[in-house]
């Protein structure tokens, strides 16, 4: 497949363990695009304010932190680079502990400003394949391909389950799972940028499918402008 040199935005929204992250690197890749995880670039600000020992329910010291932080995505041999003022912290903001912090951050309207500017100055100047919970309602509601994954509670604790025991982390599957609701309950119910699925996005469960089925799926939708179907 060649790649496209377009200025392209790919929307792919969902919650935890929805199998979005995996299916936008590969789209990105294969497509020749930028890959942009919104998710971490929160989770970026996240461990800043957790290192400065900054109240998480204090919105008006969140958003300050937000205009005086530099987060930067950067792909380097197939992986991606989270950049916290000079910093790769992609290996620190992964812990259940920094997971659970993260709902403080992003429901922050002061916060979310900063965020969204710096995606849609990155796909609009680049094009990019961007994941997050609210991707194609608010921050590029006219992205050309939106789409929206899905799978049951349980199928998504065992991905996250299998996903921390590779870097040696033993977690309780019923706690993860708990986890798993209670993040999508926060993240549906926040005031700003909520996890919505856009009424024009198309939905994928990947609840029974491989990462290679779902990454097919998504590819079988997108067109080159004008042209024909690239999967």
């Amino acid at each position: 497949m060649g790649k496209i040199h377009k200025q392209l935005v790919i929307a792919i929204d969902g919650p935890a363990g929805s199998g979005k992250s995996t299916v936008s690197k590969i789209i990105a890749q294969k497509l020749g695009l930028m890959y942009i995880d919104t998710g971490a670039m929160y989770r970026a600000l996240t461990l800043k304010a957790v290192r400065q020992n900054l109240d998480l329910r204090d919105e008006k010291a969140l958003a300050k932190l937000a205009c005086s932080t530099r987060v930067d995505l950067e792909e380097e041999g197939g992986s991606l680079k989270v950049v916290l003022d000079g910093e790769d912290v992609a290996s620190l903001i992964r812990t259940p502990e920094l997971t659970n912090n993260v709902k403080y951050i992003a429901c922050v309207p002061g916060v979310r400003k900063e965020m969204v500017k710096s995606q849609r100055s990155i796909g609009e100047r680049l094009g990019a394949v961007l994941e997050g919970r609210d991707i194609g309602t608010v921050v590029f509601p006219d992205a050309d391909y939106k789409f929206y994954l899905d799978a049951d509670a349980d199928e998504r604790a065992r991905r996250r389950h299998k996903e921390l025991a590779k870097t040696g982390m033993n977690v309780n599957l019923n706690e993860l799972k708990k986890d798993v609701l209670s993040r999508d309950e926060s993240d549906m119910k926040r005031s700003v940028g909520a996890l919505k699925k856009a009424p024009d996005a198309i939905f994928i469960d990947t609840t029974d499918l491989t990462i290679d089925d779902v990454t097919e799926k998504v590819l079988s939708y997108i067109k080159v402008r004008g042209e024909d179907s690239i999967s």
